[in-house]
């Protein structure tokens, strides 16, 4: 039977993220501010147009 390890606290959790974002800004890291909505992904393909029904053109 596997053991599985206790995840630490939320706040521990915060306070590590807290401390390595000190440490990355102290080595002259920068924060950029992304504004909602915008994506980092790039879009590979073009937009897919899906039909839903049964509308087959009647020749």
């Amino acid at each position: 039977m596997a053991t599985k390890k206790k995840q630490p606290a939320a706040s521990e959790t915060s306070e590590s993220i807290e401390k390595q974002m000190q440490e990355f800004l102290a080595r002259g890291g920068q924060i950029d501010k992304i504004d909602s909505g915008v994506s980092g992904q790039s879009q590979l393909t073009g937009s897919r147009h899906i039909s839903l029904g049964n509308n087959k053109a009647k020749s």
